[in-house]
């Protein structure tokens, strides 16, 4: 058999894998656009802020791919166009076409670029791949006065990166807070945070770029801001023109339509990654979820079910962690709003808590929020941000709903304590006392 795979990312890269694996007879190719496989675009901007090097984005050189599990990696190589029975490339500047059985379309997604006037301008970038992150900190060398537009995981995540490289950092952000997918008193304790390190502007929304050559100022519809140096992240899309043009089904998140075992509408294709939709693990509802973990995960389902397995995808939480300097943040589940949103009557808790007892040095904040539903009892959701140890109580809460648990089964969960990592009555189980059951 012969299977092809778009794309050489987590999704893509899990799949092929998979598939030499189980069956190391088959031939498996791995077209890849860039000279990155396997790689990790969230460490972008732990390169710009120079943390890392920007090599160290491959999990694994190819040599892993080719060598070690047989897979015939092209690297470089554009996939121009997808039939149902080949695929059309262009590789080393030549047109090329090959056959195949089973189709995996791993083709990721990029950062949406609005329509706004001037965004052309040189100087503006947004975050996608490895590559970018070379051009970002070479402009970045001579710039002084940096704006971010958008406030969401890839905004914070640069916005630290140039105030720990002290630079002038603007952030605007249109919504009334940071971090729109968070509820607004966790994001409270965001904003305060990223008071400290940078100019943000809340409330405010980009109307133009402007300057001659390059970029020079920032429009608002409530100032101007100098700017030798923009990034727009204000999202992103799934890259489904491949799928579109071979006719599977999308979506109605936008993303490639996927069953559980990762296949499209069409016979012998699957898809995976940021590319493909998948569902909620609460509301059983179809979501876009573009991270890594999931990616990986789908591709290896992906990957199961071509060699003639049975397994499905369950679905995601939208588990999320990121940082702005020393502050962690957060999130599984649902939010608030998207909890009433699906149907639930959420009940809420918020708490502040020390990460360790009082007699042991080193305890520092955190802040607790829980979403339940109030007829069932039910957890729903969870975020939290602090500055120690938010990833361990993440995933507790992650495991805690993707099992259904309720508010007392949270509250009588065996949780570890000792002083040195938590105080006696561990900041997750007093968040389940005061919802009550």
């Amino acid at each position: 058999m012969r299977v092809v795979v778009i794309g050489g990312g987590a999704g893509g890269m899990s799949s092929a894998s998979r598939v030499r694996a189980l069956k190391p007879e088959w031939k498996v190719t791995v077209f890849e656009a860039t000279n990155f496989v396997s790689h990790a675009p969230c460490g972008i901007p732990y390169v710009v802020e120079g943390v890392s090097e920007l090599p160290k984005l491959m999990y694994y050189p190819p040599e892993v791919f080719i060598e070690k599990r047989g897979i015939d990696l092209r690297m470089n190589t554009k996939v121009t166009d997808v039939t149902r029975n080949s695929v059309k490339y262009v590789e080393n500047g030549e047109e090329k076409e090959i056959e195949w059985d089973y189709l995996v379309i791993a083709t990721g997604a990029s950062p949406i670029r609005p329509g706004i006037e001037g965004i052309d301008l040189e100087g503006i970038f947004t975050v996608d791949l490895p590559p970018d992150a070379e051009r970002i900190v070479r402009y970045a060398e001579k710039a002084e006065n940096i704006v971010i537009v958008g406030s969401g995981y890839i905004g914070l995540e640069m916005a630290e990166a140039f105030s720990a490289r002290k630079k002038n950092v603007t952030v605007i952000e249109m919504l009334n807070h940071p971090l729109p997918n968070f509820d607004e008193d966790i994001a409270e304790v965001v904003k305060k945070e990223m008071e400290k390190w940078v100019d943000l502007r809340l409330n405010e929304k980009v109307t133009a770029f402007e300057g001659k050559d390059r970029v020079e100022k920032v429009v608002t519809d409530k100032g101007e801001y100098k700017a030798d140096m923009v990034i727009v992240a204000v999202g992103a899309k799934p890259n489904t023109e491949l799928a579109e043009r071979l006719g599977v089904k999308i979506g109605e998140t936008g993303a490639i339509w996927t069953d559980r075992k990762m296949q499209t509408s069409m016979e012998n294709v699957y898809a995976c990654g940021d590319c493909a939709e998948t569902f909620h693990m609460v509301t059983g509802k179809r979501v876009w979820n573009p991270l890594a973990p999931p990616g990986n995960k789908m591709g290896y389902v992906a990957g199961v079910n071509i060699c003639g397995g049975d397994l499905e995808f369950p679905g995601v939480l939208g588990t999320q962690i990121t940082k702005f300097h020393e502050l962690e943040i957060g999130r599984t589940g649902l939010n608030e709003k998207e909890a009433r949103e699906a149907g639930f009557d959420p009940q809420t808790t918020f708490i502040k808590a020390q990460t360790r007892v009082h007699y042991y040095p080193g305890g520092r904040k955190t802040f607790i929020k829980v979403i339940a539903d109030r007829n069932t009892k039910r957890i729903l959701g969870a975020q939290i941000a602090g500055y120690d140890s938010v990833l361990m109580r993440v995933n507790t809460m992650a495991a805690v709903i993707q099992t259904g648990m309720t508010t007392k089964d949270l509250f009588f969960a065996d949780l570890a304590y000792a002083p040195p990592f938590a105080p006696t009555w561990e900041p997750l189980i007093v968040a389940a006392r005061t919802l009550k059951f």
